[in-house]
């Protein structure tokens, strides 16, 4: 058996078994973790995530899982705890107390402070008679699972098993407090993902910028405005702003024959495709791709024109 075969072989078991001690959280996972969520939804202050090692790596991500989807929280090293950082903890948080075994001495302070300032606390560990545990207010017990590095010393399955209730305890709380795409992207402004949740009101031009002209506007007029303005293409509007329709390129090549002496009603396009301000960028991205156009208007509900959305917008705030 050659060496890429041996990994490969190593990879397909760790991976199957810490899928099977998923498995077994997922089918144990019980009453404790409906009271966890409930204490942290009652709890007026911040979750404050707590743990030592490769616990801690883990308290790291659930703490920014939390944040990221509308749990206020931190993270709190033990170590930084114990010389100061306790102050970081106040009445009305909920502490969550990450240690597989339940016994880690950096640990001790942490727990001490939140039984001394009735400070609710939630333990995850894997021993039910272990210290964190047994001075928690809800505790978690993680299922006997075997740590998939065969040696049982290296925390990999208890890791897994325990970023996986952080998850689960982030989701119930989202799906709890009807946590929608566009709450989350107030917490994702930036980077790809900050993009994918834009709406098109934030990338839109308004105002001035909006190449609008009436419907007896002479086609000359029209032409001016189409270059001045820069998009390719022009609304045409009623005296309320109700977007009738459009002229593009397409519209003046097929009236080429006498365009000066047309006016814009007699050239536009009717009912034009349009978007909403609340629409998310990506879905009108989709739309111009389908149709194969690069502007969208943007009405309102009545139909008036509130901006313009171009495919370049898009292209420039990630998307496509």
């Amino acid at each position: 058996m050659t060496d890429a075969s041996k990994f490969l072989d190593t990879a397909r078991r760790v991976i199957r078994i810490e899928a099977d001690a998923l498995a077994l959280l997922a089918n144990e996972v019980g009453t404790p973790f409906g009271q966890a969520v409930q204490m942290i939804l009652d709890a007026p202050g911040r979750i404050i995530v707590c743990g030592m090692g490769k616990s801690g790596h883990v308290a790291r991500k659930i703490a920014a899982t939390f944040a990221s989807t509308g749990t206020p929280a931190h993270f709190v090293h033990p170590a930084e705890a114990s010389h100061g950082d306790l102050g970081m903890m106040a009445k009305g948080d909920v502490a969550l107390v990450l240690s597989n075994s339940g016994e880690t001495p950096e640990l001790a302070d942490v727990i001490a402070h939140t039984r001394r300032f009735g400070i609710p606390m939630i333990g995850v560990a894997s021993k039910t008679t272990s210290t964190l545990l047994t001075q928690s207010d809800v505790a978690i017990v993680l299922p006997a699972a075997e740590e998939a590095c065969g040696t049982g010393v290296v925390p990999t399955t208890s890791t897994t098993m325990t970023l996986a209730l952080g998850d689960a305890m982030a989701v119930a709380l989202m799906e709890h407090r009807e946590f929608t795409p566009a709450n989350f992207r107030d917490f994702h402004p930036g980077g790809k993902l900050g993009a994918r949740l834009s709406k098109v009101g934030d990338l839109m031009h308004a105002g001035d910028a909006l190449p609008l002209v009436a419907p007896n506007t002479s086609m000359g007029n029209v032409l001016l405005e189409i270059s001045q303005k820069g998009f390719g293409v022009v609304g045409v509007v009623d005296t309320a702003r109700q977007l009738q329709g459009i002229i593009t390129d397409g519209d003046l090549r097929r009236h080429m024959d006498g365009l000066l002496d047309l006016s814009a009603g007699d050239v536009q396009t009717n009912d034009p495709t349009t978007v909403q301000a609340g629409a998310l960028a990506e879905e009108a991205l989709g739309i111009m791709n389908t149709r194969k156009i690069t502007c969208l208007f943007v009405t309102d509900q009545s139909g008036s024109v509130e901006g313009l959305l171009h495919i370049h917008d898009c292209l420039r705030a990630g998307l496509g």
